[in-house]
């Protein structure tokens, strides 16, 4: 028998969840919305990808942006993708979701959706073959061909010696019988919905369900009962989930009471929402399942992932990593409310950042750095030209960078919203990495530009784009001042991390300072000792090893998920920067560098002031910029060998 390729393949619905952010108010007056993968197979599919397994999804999503937002957010969580049919005809489906004191209002939008559209000629015998276990659902048995479509997937699961888990994944108005404005419902009896089910039973390996749901597929109104109508038709594992209880477990016969199964222990979390909690526990169940660990195990694992799922608001975006689970079952948690625990919260932001719809570029980083507003301007006023010019030559910058990547990756541009807006269109197009400052330009105390609500300004940004601070900070400053900057910068701190944003903190301490092996060391420390974990560090050159090793063990200790340091340039003759590279790149930690007015000052003097035209600005700061990439190459290759 072929070794299989994946641990577990999920079939069935795939969805655009949207789910209000007014928590508390009626989905009838909700403003804003986040959008998360959704759907019972496409959340396992995620949810065990996060834990470590390797898997697959088969449904059918539509032929337009959400259907593309479905298909590249589950590649970008490692989930295998060639068992996804893009249909033409029909459209992706989509879940509107809220939270309101106890209850979840939901709406599903399915009239001939993509996913209901799954049919037996989707379901590919060497794909079902290549994976350890498939997982079927329940709301795909309520339609004639999409129920053939899985009995077709069981059918070849069991001939290549497959497991077949099943989901009863119970939605009573997708099976007609509730109405629309009813998606919050969980439990309808219904005689033909058991009858339909119970065929199912007898090829299942694994049966997971609410107590709702067993009695559903046992067709019983007790919850014991059902379950042992269940075990009268099968010999699988059967687990019941009992939310906060957490679940119970029947291996053999069915005793006397419910209790006396085998039994995994619940975590005493807040609960926020709901809605996905079920999925998560499948997740963490198969992780446990799935690599032949003990029931005890896979229990504790269920229900910790269970425990999260209700602790957060969205479903798949929300489910834990490895990191997370193991983290909180050594560990525990601050607080009953997981989404409030600072360390969990950094894990989960930090084991997630490739699954957010930004290149990770950790390896290397070389930026061509024009977010520069004041020194345009002043640029621009040395030689007479209007403000109006920056923002064509800020995209000549942009056209500059990309000659010299060449579609290469490992590649950015730092561009500003002032200035820099008709060229964030074309480094987007390039692929580059893109930052964008927030602070007010030379600012000290740190200030932040824009006059409203810095959250309001920032919401507005593409996910994609990272949020760069300088910060001109020196340990010596006063107390008063650091107080000052260290407010502000915890707040954007915060905005980043609630908005879902990368965050690139600079700090320049030589312009109101000495500095030595230990200065900028010693500020990062004490911004790691306030919370604040950027994801990127901006920092000056540095005069020794010693001194890039002093910063090197304060992020290895506080964070040793950051994605790394860039070296800033601070307008330093060409020869000076290569011997800094030379420098910076005995540390691991240094990813690259963002580099500006080494690179454009002159040639933005020289066609501001008309002495060369676009070709002529674009030569020379591609030559520039050439020359530093290749300095750092070389850098790292001196590194290595």
């Amino acid at each position: 028998m072929t070794e299989p390729l994946l641990d577990v393949i999920a079939i069935g619905r795939s969805s655009v969840d949207l789910y209000g952010q007014q928590v508390g108010g009626r989905l009838e007056d909700m403003a804003t919305f986040s959008k998360a993968v959704g759907g019972c197979p496409a959340n396992i599919a995620i949810g065990t990808a996060r834990l470590g397994l390797k898997s697959g999804l088969v449904t059918r999503v539509g032929d337009e942006h959400m259907g593309r937002f479905i298909r590249e957010q589950c590649g970008r969580e490692g989930v295998d993708t060639q068992g996804m049919v893009t249909d033409p005809a029909r459209l992706s489906a989509l879940v509107v979701l809220g939270i309101r004191d106890e209850s979840f209002p939901l709406i599903f939008y399915r009239s001939d959706c993509a996913d209901a559209a799954l049919c037996e000629a989707d379901i590919d015998e060497a794909y079902i073959a290549s994976a350890r276990a498939i997982v079927v659902t329940g709301t795909h048995f309520a339609a004639e061909h999409s129920a053939a479509a899985q009995k077709r997937a069981m059918h070849y699961a069991r001939k290549h010696g497959r497991k077949i888990v099943f989901d009863i994944d119970y939605r009573p108005n997708l099976w007609g019988l509730a109405g629309h404005g009813a998606g919050e419902a969980r439990y309808i009896a219904s005689a033909a919905v058991s009858a339909r089910l119970q065929k199912i039973l007898p090829d299942c390996d694994l049966i997971v369900g609410t107590e709702e749901e067993l009695m559903v597929a046992g067709g019983c109104d007790e919850p014991l009962a059902a379950i042992r109508a269940v075990r009268a038709l099968t010999s699988a594992l059967i687990v019941c989930k009992r939310g906060p209880m957490g679940c119970v477990v029947f291996s053999g016969a069915i005793p006397a009471h419910i209790e006396d199964g085998e039994r995994g222990p619940g975590f005493p979390v807040e609960v926020f929402n709901v809605l996905g909690a079920g999925d998560a526990f499948m997740s963490g169940f198969l992780r446990g399942y799935l690599r032949d660990e003990p029931l005890a195990t896979c229990c504790a694992y269920a229900n910790a992932c269970g425990a999260f799922a209700v602790s957060r608001l969205l479903c798949s975006a929300e489910y834990p990593t490895f990191a997370e689970l193991r983290h909180f079952l050594e560990h525990g948690a601050s607080e009953r409310a997981l989404r409030r625990d600072a360390t969990l919260n950094h894990l989960h932001w930090a084991s997630n950042r490739h699954a957010l719809a930004r290149p990770d570029l950790t390896p290397t980083l070389m930026a061509l750095a024009i977010d520069h507003r004041a020194q345009m301007e002043a640029i621009a006023d040395a030689v007479g030209a209007p403000h109006g010019r920056i923002a064509p030559f800020k995209r000549l910058a942009v056209e500059a960078a990309a000659r010299i990547a060449q579609g290469r990756t490992g590649f950015g541009v730092l561009l500003d919203s002032r200035y820099g807006r008709e060229a964030f269109t074309a480094a987007a197009d390039q692929k580059f990495w893109i930052a964008r400052p927030v602070e007010f330009p030379g600012s000290r105390p740190l200030d932040f530009e824009g006059d409203g609500s810095l959250a309001a300004m920032l919401v507005e940004w593409p996910v994609s784009h990272t949020i760069k601070c300088l910060c001109f900070y020196h340990p010596e400053d006063s107390q008063d001042m650091k107080q000052r900057q260290e407010r502000e910068l915890l707040r954007l701190h915060d905005a980043a991390r609630k908005l879902g944003r990368d965050l690139l903190v600079e700090i320049i301490a030589s312009k109101h300072g000495d500095i030595d092996d230990h200065t900028i060391a010693a500020v990062v420390a004490r911004l790691y000792r306030l919370g604040i974990k950027p994801d990127w560090w901006k920092l000056e050159p540095q005069a020794s090893v010693q001194a890039w090793t002093n910063i090197a063990e304060i992020i290895n200790r506080e964070d040793p998920l950051c994605r790394g340091i860039v070296l800033l340039g601070l307008d330093a003759p060409e020869d000076q920067l290569v011997a800094a590279f030379r420098l910076a790149a005995a540390s691991p930690l240094v990813k690259g560098f963002a580099v500006g007015r080494t690179i454009f000052a002159e040639p933005a003097r020289a066609w501001l002031g008309n002495e060369i035209d676009d070709a002529g600005a674009v030569a020379a700061m591609a030559a520039t910029f050439g020359r530093l990439v290749a300095a750092w190459e070389q850098a790292q290759q001196e590194k290595r060998t």
